[in-house]
């Protein structure tokens, strides 16, 4: 018996979904991370992400034209969006971002889709998931690729103006990561259309958890169709299939609300029993029936590589902008509380993270923006940067604390850290997305003779055994190679090759092709020991597919640093990219001690260990300095801290507005207050109960001119304002009977 027939037996082979998902998407950088070989000239050939013309025109107009509508008080306290939001969106075509200009669509890039998105989501996660859906993974994306000439002409231009809303609908009770096991179902049989006999579809549905159905006109539906009657001449399952159907059409249900989480955007319910649809609805016609895995998992680039990561970078950006400036603003003890070293461990946590936030925002829209769908790099950046994004708000809601949890319009972190697992959850929940996909699909895809293996295991053909012979010919040397350069650079670290032209950024190009190598050789013995089980081992594969995203991070960060950050400002930006980078590394050689600790089998743990030398921990520190300088330099009023914190635009009167009030005015006069301190220390004036008491001893006792007074007080009234939290007048006899307030709650501090 061959080989081959032995591995036959023992090997799955690989599913019809697994194998569309495997063939939809293009491989990129993480190509070479798996291999071992991290490619920093392609890193480096990438072109850099801009904004055109229109795009910074409509950042600047209808954008921030919408920013100022935006009460998110209001929304939260209240049932829905209002109309007025949802008529200036349809207006100025914010569903239409993707849409050809041909269509009447605005033909953004995937860099401005993201910062448009990411920048709604400052001020209200509502409307920017409104916003986002149209926009991702729906009717419009896959009408794009995938639609008849008829249907695009029909309702490509209806959607870029609003006069059709789309939602699209995946997710039953029964499948909700699992969408290969939907059980709606559309039976291939003939009906009554426009009064006459047409050959179609029967479907039965049953969905929830859609975005827009509420008010959605034009519903995306995903189902499997079977044939038993053989009317279509083929076999009976034909496979998951896609179709659009209008709101209108008999038998359609859409209208059910659910309430994610409080946030009020539209979510809920289509359900619909025995509706036939002529084939026409097909998105694409008859010809794309069963096409519907492949059509969906090659449009899944836009939310998990543009949307969902847009609303992590969002939630870190106000994070860090509203946490340094209260950090500088507030005082406790007589400082500035961003001057105690426990302030300062979470304040440097955020703004190292939130630059590698930004850093891979910007890489991954720039590979989409070639064109590129690289599947595991979009799941990398939806995992990764929701949950980076989470972590970041907690450690802001632990500076802020008390201001943090009041509700209001002045409480910035609130609408994002209620919103947060809703990121986490759509477009497949991300212990899926790490446990399965990311490894799952990077072993596959980035292996470069692995997948022709496996075919070649389980192929008929006469000549497979010769074929396989070959593949595993080239795969023992592909393996050996990784070995002999792992062990190389173990043993002399010093090899590592860097060729970028700044000496801070050597040392952790180097760092990155030695994880890069140890990664090679573990996921070769993974696969040699473990074979088809280690679909089964998710907590190490897992680990595996953390240190491919870990590494696309660092290199994120290294390529945002050389190319994003302009050398007048690499000063201020060297501690975030330091952090940032060294985080990465850290994370992705902890996951490789963590596989290294549970890998089931010992003599191969150990052998892997020998020839890696990986027996301890090699990668440049965070140290407290670092620390310290980062939580200083992100307490400064630089022009690189407002590169990383673009997406917030304070609009005059809100919470972002109030809160940078004070600390630009702190910062404005910091040398007065120092002067003000001094005194204190030399008891020339004595303080007051009240900062504003001890500014009016200043003055009399000289140690202040008038003109400093009046800058002084100006701050102390700002500051006074923006450490104070919203307060209600809850008058109780404008209660329902369900004991609610009849109108939405009105701050009587901040107006």
């Amino acid at each position: 018996m061959s080989l081959r027939t032995k591995l036959k037996k023992v090997l799955p082979s690989i599913s019809i979904t697994e194998q569309e998902a495997l063939d939809a998407g293009d491989v990129w950088l993480e190509g070479s991370i798996y291999q071992g070989k991290p490619d920093f000239d392609a890193l480096r050939a990438v072109p850099a992400a801009v904004l055109s013309t229109d795009e910074q025109a409509f950042i600047d107009g209808p954008l921030q034209e919408l920013l100022g509508m935006i009460d998110d008080t209001e929304i939260q306290n209240g049932i829905h969006l209002p109309e007025y939001i949802l008529d200036f969106l349809k207006k100025e075509r914010f569903f239409a971002l993707i849409i050809p200009k041909s269509f009447g669509g605005l033909e953004f890039s995937p860099y401005a889709n993201s910062t448009i998105v990411g920048t709604i989501a400052t001020k209200s996660s509502a409307v920017a998931v409104t916003v986002m859906v149209p926009n991702s993974l729906g009717p419009g994306e896959l009408l794009l690729h995938f639609g008849t000439k008829e249907q695009q002409a029909h309702y490509l231009p209806r959607l870029a103006n609003g006069r059709d809303i789309p939602c699209f609908a995946l997710t039953s009770p029964e499948a909700g990561s699992d969408a290969g096991g939907i059980p709606d179902l559309g039976t291939v049989t003939k009906g009554m259309y426009n009064g006459e006999e047409v050959l179609g579809l029967e479907i039965t549905w049953d969905k929830r958890y859609i975005t827009l159905a509420p008010i959605a006109t034009v519903l995306g539906l995903a189902f499997k169709v079977v044939d038993p009657n053989g009317l279509l001449g083929g076999k009976e399952n034909l496979g998951i299939t896609c179709a659009l159907i209008p709101k209108e059409h008999p038998g359609v249900e859409l209208g059910n609300r659910h309430d994610p989480m409080g946030i009020r955007f539209y979510n809920g319910t289509t359900r619909g029993n025995k509706v036939f649809v002529p084939m026409d609805f097909i998105i694409g016609g008859q010809q794309n029936i069963g096409r519907g895995w492949q059509m969906l998992v090659s449009c899944l680039g836009a939310g998990r590589g543009i949307s969902l990561p847009a609303l992590g970078v969002s939630s870190s950006q106000v994070a860090f902008k509203g946490a340094s400036e209260y950090a500088a603003v507030r005082e406790q003890f007589g400082l500035a509380i961003g001057q105690f070293e426990g302030i300062q461990e979470k304040l440097a946590d955020i703004a190292g993270k939130t630059y590698l936030q930004e850093a891979m925002r910007v890489l991954t829209t720039e590979g989409l923006g070639m064109g590129l769908k690289p599947s595991v790099v979009t799941a990398i950046a939806k995992y990764h940067m929701t949950e980076i994004g989470r972590d970041v708000l907690d450690s802001a809601m632990d500076i802020q604390a008390g201001k943090a949890i009041q509700n209001g319009p002045q409480n910035t972190l609130a609408s994002g850290y209620v919103a947060q697992p809703i990121a986490i959850t759509v477009e497949g929940a991300n212990i899926l997305t790490r446990n399965l996909m990311i490894f799952g699909q990077g072993v596959m895809r980035c292996h470069p003779y692995l997948q022709s293996m496996v075919e070649s295991i389980h192929s008929e053909d006469k000549n497979a055994d010769k074929e396989f012979n070959s593949i595993l010919r080239k795969t023992v040397g592909y393996s050996v190679a990784n070995s002999l350069r792992a062990f190389r650079l173990g043993v002399l670290p010093f090899t590592a090759g860097a060729e970028s032209e700044l000496p801070e950024v050597r040392e952790y190009e180097k760092a990155a092709h030695k994880l890069s190598a140890k990664l090679a050789v573990y996921a070769d013995f993974s696969l040699l020991v473990l074979g088809g089980k280690l679909k089964q081992a998710e907590m190490l594969s897992a680990r595996l597919g953390d240190v491919m995203s870990f590494l696309y991070a660092a290199m994120a960060s290294i390529k945002y640093y050389e190319q994003k950050v302009a050398s007048s400002e690499r000063e201020q930006a060297a501690p975030y990219f330091h952090y940032a980078t060294r985080f990465a590394l850290q994370s992705a050689e902890q996951a490789l001690h963590k596989f290294l600790d549970n890998f089931p089998a010992s003599g191969t743990r150990k052998f892997m260990r020998f020839i890696t030398m990986n027996y301890s921990t090699k990668m440049p520190k965070i140290s407290d300095d670092l620390i310290r300088e980062l939580a200083t330099q992100a307490q400064l009023d630089t022009v690189f801290k407002k590169q990383i914190t673009h997406l917030v635009k304070p609009i005059e009167g809100d919470g972002h507005y109030i809160n940078e009030q004070a600390y630009k005015a702190k910062m404005g006069c910091l040398d007065l207050l120092a002067k003000v301190k001094k005194a204190l220390r030399a008891k020339t004036i004595k303080p007051g109960i009240r900062f504003a008491l001890t500014l009016d001893n200043a003055l009399v006792a000289n140690v202040i001119t008038e003109d400093e007074y009046v800058i002084l007080i100006d701050y102390n009234k700002k500051r006074e304002r923006a450490i104070r939290v919203d307060e209600f007048d809850f008058d109780m006899n404008l209660l329902d009977e369900n004991a609610q307030p009849v109108n939405p709650l009105k701050s009587v501090v901040n107006q």
